[in-house]
């Protein structure tokens, strides 16, 4: 094989989908408003975005590969935004890569990556969170997946941990599996983040919601509501979660 340029390593199923209504979809947007300031004036947020790669991702890969710039370019409109990659596929593999301020450069990554099949990873993501902010404060993780099959208490207490750190976790699955949303509905509330279900058909949907949490890590709460005054629908939905 040629050489790999896919991202470092870090260290360290499903019922049939349906769409999400508006009202869940509305209540996550509202739990921004509870989070207060998010990166410090002068300085350009930071956001971790995580995915799951095994083979079930494979559709939403290719999704996320074009949403991302979406997210990009709603926080350069606000003062920027430094994201970095980060995703688990395969027989333990999880990788994170560099910090990135461009979406070409996060998109090249992206276009590296193929999925394969596996388990989930969630906590080494967690783990790799807090390593990540105990360095320099991270604003917000984002992670899209549609399982879990990790023990749930290690799962809370990591999340747990990032809550006291101040840094929320916007958990958004696909799907309806019920133990993942257990699981990811626990890991926002314990780092006072947020979770929503979305329909992969329904890509608009996961677009409004990345960029609503995109101007919260590069702007804090003001920047949310300049998006609501927009009339940007998954901001109000994200202010009214976060109360």
């Amino acid at each position: 094989m040629a050489k790999d340029r896919t991202p470092a390593p870090t260290e360290g199923r499903n019922a049939p989908t349906t769409g999400s209504s508006r009202p869940e979809i509305d209540k996550f947007l509202e739990t921004v408003r509870s989070l207060g300031p998010a990166a410090q004036s002068g300085q350009r947020g930071r956001l971790i975005f995580a995915l799951d790669a095994t083979m079930s991702r494979q559709p939403l890969w290719d999704t996320a590969c074009r949403l991302q710039a979406d997210m990009f370019r709603e926080a350069a409109a606000i003062g920027g935004l430094d994201v970095q990659l980060i995703y688990y596929r395969g027989l333990g593999e999880c990788r994170a890569s560099g910090w990135v301020s461009d979406a070409r450069q996060l998109g090249s990554l992206m276009e590296k990556i193929d999925c394969r099949g596996g388990h989930s990873q969630i906590g080494k993501i967690l783990a790799h969170t807090r390593r990540e902010t105990e360095k320099r404060k991270v604003q917000a993780l984002v992670f899209v997946g549609d399982a879990m099959e990790e023990p749930i208490d290690d799962l809370c207490a990591a999340a747990g941990g990032l809550g006291l750190l101040g840094v929320p976790a916007f958990m958004f699955q696909e799907g309806n599996d019920a133990v993942a949303e257990q699981a990811f509905r626990e890991i926002a509330r314990l780092s006072r983040g947020a979770y929503c279900r979305f329909n992969m058909g329904a890509a608009h949907e996961l677009a409004e919601l990345l960029r609503a949490v995109a101007a919260y890590a590069a702007g804090g709460i003001k920047a949310l509501s300049d998006l609501k005054a927009r009339h940007n629908a998954s901001a109000v939905k994200l202010l009214e979660q976060l109360r």
